[in-house]
């Protein structure tokens, strides 16, 4: 039964290109038991959610029931009420993604059907990598598009635990961890590259710990000399050096039972590592300057971007003060890891933006779909600063992607030159048509299945044959025999 739908490719040829997508829910609309079986065959062993009927009132009654997110309608011949379908679909539902199946020569109506809001069509025979290509681009389109409203209808801070932004099964797993590790008093020992949100989680686990409402006290390890940071660390008192004009406590003693945050732990100088150990081994400390020990109560979080195992072995980080430290280590994710968070912290950061400047800004779609493919070498970090640019840059209220930064716009670039598989563009047909394109392409197709027939092929159309001259007049069409 399905070489009679599917008459080129085996099951074994199906690309497994849905595997990696959401489940979503298809429901296919086809009298034809065949047809009907065999996509809900394909789509299912592709990881869709399936539903399957050949009677357009059933299809009603599930649609009013459960939107799905994708649906096949038939379009029988001499009849609108696969049409029809089509309207109710977009105007109950106006984000599924509806895929038209046409019999073969009926060209005119895939064209219509895309006029009434159809996103794409099949052509009766197709095989199964057909079905499944157009599938794929459907849940990608779908997906994108649901990023899209996520950002329109601001979901950001309900979105992820306290400050943190975001879903992914990583962010999930780093939520439960943090959960557990707030209410604790362990040292914490935060890795992750630059640009990932260490001091953020640092906040949330004091945030979310016993002694939120004490201080959290943040030092860059790397910002001062070893002197300075001493002093920062521990305190001294009147007259330690030049222009110490009072006494002061350290960090470690300021915090007062609260948090303190040592951030590029790794760039502290050995000297001031041993200082460090001797300090959280005895939980106090002696000011420079001093003769006097004070106690300490703090919390200690710590975070690098650098390898400190790999320090440790050659002797530029103390192996006592690692294992103090590391207690309990997380590891943050990348940003090209968790892409699907990607949509919720671009609509955290113009959010923001849009407050902060009494204007509201939101993404066009290409500037999202290319947000979401560039690889984010600075992390959440760089996404925050391109997004800030683009508000600067943009004339109007929807960012476009000419308002981002240079390497996006290459991304950009780079992504047209592309089909969705990654070949390029002559190896297949573009991911997206505009409806020029298909009515232009579906014109062509006709007039050379009829050998250059316009009379004949304007019938195939539907259109009269002045209105075919016309069409070709409009798309430039001199010789469509000859016509790339």
């Amino acid at each position: 039964m399905l070489a009679t739908v599917f008459p080129i490719r085996t099951m074994d040829s199906i690309p497994q290109a849905a595997e990696s997508l959401v489940r979503l829910h298809v429901l296919v609309v086809d009298p034809d038991p065949a047809v009907r079986s065999a996509c809900a065959e394909i789509a299912s062993s592709l990881g869709y959610a399936v539903d399957a009927t050949g009677d357009l009132g059933q299809a009603r009654s599930l649609l009013r029931g459960h939107a799905a997110d994708i649906v096949l309608i038939n379009l029988p011949r001499g009849t609108n009420h696969g049409m029809e379908l089509i309207v109710e679909v977009k105007t109950l539902h106006p984000d599924t993604s509806v895929i038209a199946m046409t019999a073969s020569g009926s060209v005119s109506a895939a064209v219509e059907a895309m006029r009434c809001g159809a996103s794409d069509y099949l052509t009766k025979p197709f095989a199964m990598d057909e079905l499944s290509s157009v599938l794929d681009r459907a849940a990608s389109g779908h997906l994108t598009d649901t990023g899209t409203r996520r950002i329109r209808e601001r979901l950001r801070l309900s979105e992820g635990l306290g400050a943190m932004i975001g879903r992914s099964p990583e962010m999930e797993k780093l939520y439960r961890i943090l959960s557990k590790v707030a209410q604790s008093a362990h040292p914490v020992l935060i890795l992750g590259e630059s640009g990932t949100g260490k001091e953020l989680v640092a906040r949330t686990i004091h945030g979310y710990g016993p002694n939120g409402e004490k201080p959290f006290l943040p030092v860059d390890c790397g910002s001062l000399v070893p002197s300075l940071m001493e002093s920062e660390l521990f305190g001294y008192v009147k007259g330690a050096f030049t222009g110490a004009n009072r006494s002061k406590d350290g960090l470690l003693v300021a915090a007062e039972g609260g948090t303190v945050f040592l951030d590029e732990i790794g760039e502290l100088s050995l000297d001031l590592q041993a200082k460090l150990l001797r300090a959280l081994q005895e939980r106090e400390v002696r000011p420079v300057g001093a003769t006097h020990r004070v106690p300490i109560r703090a919390r200690i979080l710590a975070a690098t971007n650098r390898d400190l195992a790999a320090m440790v072995e050659k002797g530029s980080f103390r192996k006592d003060l690692f294992y103090r430290l590391n207690v309990v280590n997380l590891r943050l994710p990348a940003l090209r890891d968790r892409r699907e968070d990607i949509p919720l912290l671009a609509a955290h950061f113009l959010d923001r933006v849009s407050r902060e400047r009494g204007a509201r800004f939101t993404l066009s779609d290409e500037a999202l779909r290319v947000m979401i493919e560039y690889p984010w070498p600075g992390n959440v970090r760089e996404l925050e600063h391109a997004v800030e640019r683009a508000c600067t840059m943009s004339s109007g209220p929807v960012l476009q992607l000419g308002d981002f930064p240079t390497q996006l716009q290459q991304q950009g670039l780079e992504s047209r030159r592309r089909t969705p598989n990654g070949h390029e563009p002559d190896s297949g047909p573009p991911p997206v048509m505009t409806l020029a394109d298909l009515e232009r392409q579906a014109i062509l197709d006709a007039i050379r299945r009829l050998h250059g027939d316009k009379l004949q092929a304007a019938k195939l159309l539907g259109i009269g044959k002045t209105t075919l001259y016309r069409k070709l007049k409009e798309y430039g069409i001199a010789d469509p025999m000859r016509e790339g």
